[in-house]
C-alpha cells in the first residue's frame, strides 16, 4: 500500500465513478482500476460495491476511506510546512463563504488583505453553512467563514460580527406600525425559511420552539431573493439577520426588531483544529481579526 493507492481510492469514492476519477486524476482507467483492485488485495476485502452503474462504498470501504482522508491530509501538512519554507508570502488560501457573508466582507477585508499580499492567491467557494462545515472538517478548504453554533472540540473559531435577526413582513402587515415583538407573538404566523441546509433554518425553528411554538412553516427556499418576493407578496414571514434587509425593496416589506428573546446570528472565521496552518493562511486569520468588518 502507497499514498497513490489511497488518492487513486478516494478520488474514485468521491466521484462514485472510474471515468470520472480519471478525467480528475489525468489517469487511465484501467491503470485505477488496477491500483485499487491491488489495495483490494492487500486489505483482503472488498472497498467498492461496483455492482450498480453508481459506485458505492462497502462497510470496509468506508472505513478505508476516512483512514485515507488522515493519511492525505498528513502528507499534504508535510508538504505545505517545506512550501512555506521556501516560498515566504506567497501561497494560495481555500475560503468558503455562505453567500449572505461575501457582501459583508469582500469589499473592505478582502480587498485589503490583497493589497498587503497581492501574491497570495485566495480561492473563494460559496456554501451553506453545514456544508461549509463540512468541507473545513474534511480538509477540502483552509477557512470558513460561518455562523455558529459549531463543534469547539472540531474547530477553531475567531469571532467577527454579532447582529440580531429580525421579523421582515409585508408592507401592509400588522405589524408594520410596530418597533419590536415578542416571538411568541408570532405563533399564528405563516413562516417562510431557508431550507434545511442553511443554520439558519435551525436557528429560527429552535428559538420558535423555546418560546413555546413550532413554527408553521409555509414555504423554504435556498435563494434570500425569492424569499423577500414571497414576504412582499404576502406568503408569509422570515426571520432574517438585520444587514440582509437592505437587499430587499423596503417599499413592500418591513423589518421589526424582536424583543423577547434577541436571536444572535453570530458570524465566524473557522478553521479545524489540529491542522497545519500555512503562512498564508496564519496571516489571513491575524489580518481579518484586526479589521473590523
Amino acid at each position: 500500500m502507497d499514498i497513490q493507492h489511497l488518492k487513486y481510492f478516494v478520488e474514485v469514492a468521491r466521484q462514485k465513478n472510474f471515468t470520472k476519477a480519471s478525467q480528475i486524476l489525468l489517469v487511465s482507467q484501467p491503470s485505477i482500476s488496477k491500483m485499487i483492485k491491488s489495495l483490494e488485495d492487500e486489505l483482503k476485502v472488498t472497498l467498492l460495491d461496483r455492482s450498480e452503474r453508481k459506485i458505492e462504498l462497502t462497510d470496509a470501504g468506508v472505513t478505508v476511506y476516512e483512514q485515507a482522508l488522515k493519511i492525505l491530509q498528513s502528507v499534504e501538512d508535510v508538504y505545505d510546512s517545506v512550501n512555506e519554507l521556501v516560498q515566504v508570502k506567497k501561497g494560495t488560501i481555500k475560503l468558503g463563504l455562505m453567500p449572505t457573508t461575501g457582501v459583508l466582507i469582500f469589499p473592505n477585508v478582502l480587498a485589503g488583505f490583497k493589497r498587503k499580499y497581492p501574491e497570495i492567491d485566495i480561492q473563494m467557494v460559496e456554501y451553506s453553512a453545514k456544508q461549509l462545515k463540512r468541507k473545513v472538517e474534511q480538509g477540502e478548504i483552509d477557512l470558513g467563514i460561518t455562523v455558529l453554533p459549531m463543534n469547539s472540540e472540531l474547530f477553531e473559531t475567531i469571532p467577527l460580527l454579532t447582529e440580531e435577526l429580525v421579523v421582515l413582513v409585508d408592507s401592509e402587515h400588522w405589524l408594520v406600525e410596530r418597533e419590536s415583538v415578542r416571538l411568541s407573538d408570532l405563533k399564528n404566523e405563516s413562516f417562510i425559511l431557508l431550507t434545511e441546509d442553511y443554520a439558519l433554518h435551525d436557528v429560527v425553528e429552535q428559538a420558535c420552539i423555546q418560546s413555546g411554538f413550532e413554527p408553521t412553516v409555509a414555504y423554504k427556499s435556498s435563494l434570500w431573493d425569492l424569499i423577500g418576493e414571497m414576504v412582499a407578496t404576502k406568503l408569509g414571514i422570515s426571520l432574517i439577520p438585520r444587514s440582509m434587509v437592505s437587499r430587499f425593496n423596503n417599499q413592500r416589506v418591513r423589518a421589526i426588531s424582536i424583543s423577547d428573546p434577541m436571536i444572535k446570528w453570530e458570524l465566524v472565521l473557522v478553521y479545524k483544529k489540529n491542522k497545519y496552518l500555512s503562512f498564508a493562511t496564519r496571516e489571513f486569520i491575524e489580518y481579518i481579526q484586526s479589521h473590523k468588518l
